[in-house]
């Protein structure tokens, strides 16, 4: 058997190309209310993956699902107005 390899020169990673530019930084700290929401959501929804979920369950599903929206109408209507100025 043959093994097909790339190149290694043109796909090395290296140590500069591993860490984040302070845009992609910067970026993530805008984002971080809907990341919070979201991982707020999936945690929600995990709690009921074992069982039926109980009205306090579906309560905390709803609530978590709003704060996401919210969350990215926020952070969409941020870069609209970013973007307008």
């Amino acid at each position: 058997m043959k093994l097909i390899l790339p190149a290694q020169d043109h796909f090395t990673v290296t140590a500069i190309d591993m860490e984040p530019t302070a845009a992609e930084l910067d970026q993530i700290e805008r984002e971080m209310p809907v990341i919070s929401a979201e991982v707020e959501l999936l945690d929600a929804q995990i709690m009921t993956l074992d069982r039926l979920p109980n009205e306090v369950d579906a309560r905390r599903i709803r609530r978590a699902g709003r704060k996401v929206l919210a969350a990215r109408r926020e952070l969409a209507n941020q870069a609209e107005a970013g973007g307008a100025a």
